[in-house]
C-alpha cells in the first residue's frame, strides 16, 4: 500500500492501516508520511492528550496502565497505547510482555496497542515514540498513554512527550521514594501507590505525601480490582484542564541565550568562533548535567554550544532522536522563585526546582507543552 493510501486509513482508525503506519514510522522509512501527519494533527479539531506512566520495574505498571485504559474507555474516550518492552538480546525486539497483559482490550475499536522495542535506548523509551505520538493524534485519538518500560530514576524521557506523568510505586520494593528523589520523583504529576493490599502500602502512601508536599495528588490503588482508578482518573483528567492563568509576558524577558547541541564543541567553533568571528567567552564541564558548555556572546544574548560528556545525559538523548540542533531557548528573570512559582500557579509544567549550572548561574526548565513547542530555560539574572 502506498503510503499516502494510508492517510484516509489512519483518520478512520482503521487497524490495518495504523499498524502498517506504526511499522514504517518506527524504522524510520518514511519522512513524507511523518510530514503529512504533522499537517494533519494540526488541523484536527480535537485535542490530543498524552499520558505517561512511569515507575520501576515490579511496581504494576502494566497493569495499573491496563485498568486505567479501562476507565478511559468507560469515560468514552478513545486511547491509543504505546507499551515500551525490553528488548529482546538475541533480535532486539520487543519481548511483547505489555500486549500480553493488555490483551483485555484487543478486541475493543477504540483502543489501539503497540508494542515497542527499546533497542538499546536508555530513558524508559523507544527512539521512535514521539513519531507514534504524532501518528496517534493526528488519528483523532483522545488520549496517547506511554507506558514506559521501567528503568528507575533516569527515566525521565517521557517527560519530554507527556502533559502528565504518573508514577507507579508499590510497597516493599525499599527505599524507592529516596532512591528516585533525584530523577522521576520530580516530574511526576500524580504519584500513585499501586498493590496497595500488600503490607507497607501506607508507610509508602505517607512517604509520597511527605515528598509531594502538596504539590502532586497521592492515590493508591489495587489494579487488579479496579479499586482506586477513578479517583486517579479524575486527578489526571483535573492535571489536563489546568489552563495556563495569568503567564508572564514572554516579551518582558530579554533573550539570554540559544542553547544549541553540538556533538563536537571543538568542531563547532571552527564555525561560530574561527569563521564567523564571535568570540569565545567561557567553556565549563557541569557535571550534574553531564554536559561540557561553551558560551559565545553574540549581540545582547549569547550562543551556548552544549556536547554531551556521557551517552546517558539529556543532550545525548537529543542528539541521538533529533541530531545537532537548537535544543532550548533561555530567558532571563529578576527573580526565579518567584517566577517559578507564578508559573507553576498558572499551570505551566517545570521539570526542575530552581539549581545552579554553568557559570554559577540558577535555571528551571519549562516543558515544551507549555510554551508551544520549544524546550524553555529560565535563567536569574546575577
Amino acid at each position: 500500500m502506498d503510503q499516502h493510501e494510508l492517510i484516509p486509513g489512519i483518520l478512520a482508525q482503521d487497524r490495518r492501516s495504523l499498524a502498517r503506519a506504526t511499522t514504517l514510522l518506527e524504522n524510520g522509512a518514511s519522512p513524507e508520511l511523518l510530514h503529512q501527519l504533522k499537517q494533519t494533527r494540526a488541523l484536527r479539531a480535537n485535542l490530543c492528550r498524552v499520558l505517561g506512566i512511569t515507575g520501576p520495574p515490579g511496581a504494576g505498571k502494566s497493569t495499573f496502565a491496563a485498568q486505567l485504559v479501562a476507565t478511559m474507555r468507560a469515560h468514552g474516550l478513545s486511547v491509543a497505547v504505546i507499551a515500551v518492552d525490553p528488548s529482546s538480546h538475541q533480535s532486539g525486539g520487543a519481548i511483547l510482555g505489555d500486549r500480553i497483559r493488555m490483551s483485555q482490550h484487543s478486541a475493543d475499536p477504540g483502543v489501539f496497542i503497540r508494542s515497542m522495542a527499546t533497542r538499546g535506548a536508555v530513558g524508559g523509551l523507544a527512539p521512535a515514540t514521539h513519531r507514534l505520538v504524532t501518528l496517534f493524534a493526528a488519528a483523532g485519538f483522545d488520549v496517547v498513554l506511554l507506558e514506559t518500560v521501567g528503568v528507575g530514576q533516569d527515566e525521565i524521557e517521557v517527560a519530554r512527550l507527556a502533559e502528565c506523568v504518573v508514577l507507579v510505586l508499590a510497597p516493599g520494593q525499599g527505599d524507592e521514594v529516596q532512591a528516585l528523589k533525584a530523577g522521576i520523583m520530580e516530574i511526576a504529576n500524580v504519584y500513585v501507590v499501586s498493590k496497595a493490599d500488600l503490607p507497607g502500602a501506607e508507610k509508602l502512601l505517607w512517604e509520597l505525601e511527605g515528598e509531594a508536599h502538596g504539590r502532586a495528588p497521592v492515590h493508591k490503588c489495587i489494579a487488579t480490582t479496579g479499586e482506586g482508578l477513578e479517583e486517579i482518573w479524575r486527578s489526571i483528567e483535573a492535571h489536563f484542564q489546568q489552563p495556563l492563568r495569568d503567564l508572564p509576558a514572554v516579551d518582558s524577558f530579554p533573550i539570554d541565550h540559544l542553547g544549541i547541541a553540538v556533538t563536537s564543541i571543538d568542531e563547532a567553533l571552527r564555525f561560530w568562533q574561527a569563521a564567523l568571528g564571535l568570540p569565545l567567552a567561557h567553556r565549563e564541564r557541569v557535571e550534574h548535567e553531564q554536559v561540557d558548555t561553551a558560551m559565545l556572546p553574540a549581540g545582547q544574548s549569547r550562543l551556548e554550544l552544549l556536547e554531551p560528556t556521557s551517552e546517558t545525559s539529556t543532550i545525548a538523548k537529543f542528539l541521538g532522536k533529533r541530531g545537532a540542533g537548537l535544543h532550548h531557548i533561555a530567558l532571563r528573570v529578576k527573580d526565579l522563585e518567584a517566577t517559578a512559582a507564578r508559573l507553576a500557579a498558572g499551570g505551566a509544567r517545570l521539570l526542575n526546582e530552581p539549581r545552579t549550572g554553568a557559570g554559577g548561574h540558577r535555571y528551571i526548565f519549562v516543558h515544551p507543552a507549555s510554551t508551544g513547542g520549544v524546550l524553555l530555560e529560565l535563567i536569574e539574572e546575577q
